[in-house]
């Protein structure tokens, strides 16, 4: 039987126990404000925390790179503010989904916008980010940066429609800072490039520049006075602090390009916010995840706009995303936006979408959704699922729409049902007409939505054209006989001709009527410009083979085997 001295003693050991566990508890808080005061540098590019080597992906590998801190800081959960508006969004299911259109290459037509947004929205999608470059009907002092085939008004008008009826809300986006590349190509803007040599970034000093993109702003707010949100891009200001007039305000402001960033940035968000009220502002983050949530608080950003965190890896550090959103939290922001990508996040000239790496990626994005109860005084607006066409205005394409779209499906039921579970496996399935298969990186069927023609003839030449071509140029007498030497001095053995020219012209027949074919499917969605790039990347140098050795071949041959010779026939 237990007695009451024994009884106290246990009661004290208890005490003492709790009395160690507090203390080790305050030291292991001190240690990780410590770890957040390292982390959390005042400027902006230096003395950062150190990251691993970056993956290349698309976007900037610095800024993907930050994720991966070989020790990541932790940082304490924000502190349940009462009263604090803890929903999600606006949208009745949760976080919004709202699907990128990247214009600044192969934008479609819009008679295949009709096609696309009702398949948009039966996927699960919310709504239609617009990032229309060149693509906007710009107008007056502005026309000089319209594509020859951008849309027109009436075209804007027809999208807008296209849009509220299939319940789609539309986010306008137009870059105010980096990515300015369409505009600071023209010779008339040369002199407001932060550096001379290069078009990407605007001089933010110069009086013409935040003149130059309110004009922009303005004139695509004015054609979406319905829009709710705007985004103004401000990501990659690559140079930001090279320009004369940038190392001048640095030796005047203790070198804070940070600070230097968020001047132009908040200056066009407050420009934007006034010009309309009740528009909420959109930025991307990289540019703001080295500078002090106190820097951010200075200067009233988090009261105009709300960052999109943006991260395309395969797998993504969800306890780094974890550290940006206690970040954002602290300099004051009450919402943000996550952004995944359903195609043009790998490869620079990718031509195939890898099935299992958006795909992993948007499951990396659930998992950080999931946590967000986390924390409950910054809401989650929603997630971007871009689709980028070009890494930026002057590099190659990437994946056409329709080779994206399985993937889309793929990620939009995804986000709806939690996972690629077999319920959104056939969602996906009853609405494309063709079973996506992530293994085999293919939708497998003929497929029923807009585009899946294009989307299996491009499967097509992806995987055989330069494969045959390059399967009859190792040929025992091409190689032997007819070589590049031969055919340049007009020298080849009519019989060895013989052995190789029927199948060379079989193989160049089939080509060319299958190319025909794919080039018709082609006007039906894009632009000659679209139609004629993605023949000249992926296309031509094969057919160009081709043909020339189907001509050598012909020529020749009527030569009867003559002797060397420069003189063409």
């Amino acid at each position: 039987m237990v007695t009451k001295r024994q009884a106290l003693r246990a009661v004290a050991l208890c005490l003492v126990l709790v009395a160690a566990v507090k203390l080790l508890l305050s030291e292991y808080r001190t240690e990780r404000k410590q770890k957040l005061a390292i982390m959390d540098p005042g400027s902006f590019w230096h003395q950062g925390p150190k990251v691993k080597e970056a993956v290349t992906v698309h976007k900037s590998e610095v800024m993907n790179s930050f994720f991966n801190w070989d020790q990541k800081p932790e940082v304490p959960e924000p502190p349940v503010e009462k009263g604090a508006d803890t929903a999600p969004l606006e949208t009745s299911k949760g976080p919004a989904r709202i699907v990128h259109l990247d214009l600044k290459g192969a934008a479609p037509k819009v008679n295949y916008m009709k096609q696309i947004f009702p398949l948009f929205s039966s996927l699960g999608a919310d709504g239609v980010l617009l990032e229309y470059e060149d693509m906007f009907p710009y107008h007056g002092n502005l026309t000089i940066l319209r594509s020859p085939y951008a849309y027109s008004m009436e075209d804007i008008e027809e999208i807008k429609s296209l849009a509220k009826l299939n319940k789609l809300e539309l986010i306008p986006l137009v870059q105010v800072f980096g990515h300015l590349e369409f505009v600071l190509k023209h010779e008339r803007y040369f002199h407001l490039r932060e550096v001379r040599a290069f078009p990407n970034s605007l001089n933010p000093h110069h009086p013409g520049s935040v003149a130059l993109v309110k004009d922009m702003v303005s004139q695509v707010m004015d054609c979406h006075p319905d829009a709710r949100w705007f985004h103004m891009g401000a990501d990659e200001v690559r140079g930001l602090g090279e320009s004369q007039d940038s190392k001048n305000w640095l030796h005047s402001n203790k070198g804070d390009i940070g600070k230097m960033f968020l001047n132009h940035a908040v200056s066009l968000a407050r420009f934007i916010t006034e010009r309309r009220s009740g528009v909420r502002v959109i930025l991307w983050d990289d540019m703001l995840r080295k500078i002090s949530p106190a820097t951010i608080k200075e200067s009233g950003l988090q009261d105009l706009a709300s960052p999109t965190i943006w991260n395309y890896l395969k797998k993504i550090d969800t306890d780094g995303i974890g550290t940006l959103i206690s970040r954002y939290h602290e300099a004051g922001f009450k919402g943000v936006w996550f952004a995944s990508a359903f195609k043009g996040g790998t490869g620079i000239d990718q031509r195939w979408t890898p099935l299992d790496y958006q795909l992993q990626n948007h499951l990396s994005w659930i998992k950080v959704m999931n946590s967000m109860t986390k924390y409950p005084s910054i809401t989650l607006h929603g997630i971007l699922l871009t689709g980028w066409q070009r890494f930026e205005h002057h590099t190659v394409l990437c994946e056409l729409l329709p080779v994206g779209i399985p993937s889309l499906a793929m990620c939009l039921q995804s986000l709806k049902h939690g996972a690629f579970d077999e319920k959104a496996k056939m969602e996906a399935h009853h609405i494309l007409g063709c079973n996506i298969k992530v293994e085999k990186d293919i939708c497998e069927g003929s497929g029923a939505f807009s585009g899946s023609q294009i989307y299996h003839m491009v499967f097509y030449i992806h995987t055989n054209l330069q494969k045959e071509v390059e399967a009859l140029m190792k040929h025992y007498h091409i190689k032997g006989g007819f070589s590049r030497y031969h055919r340049k001095y007009n020298f080849a053995n009519p019989r060895i001709i013989g052995f190789f020219q029927g199948r060379l012209k079989k193989l160049l027949d089939k080509w060319e009527t299958y190319i025909e074919n794919f080039r018709m499917e082609m006007e039906g969605i894009y632009f000659p410009d679209t139609v004629e790039e993605w023949m000249e990347e992926n296309v031509n140098a094969n057919m160009d083979l081709l043909r020339e050795n189907a001509r050598d071949a012909e020529r020749i041959l009527k030569l009867n085997g003559q002797p060397k010779s420069l003189k063409t026939l």
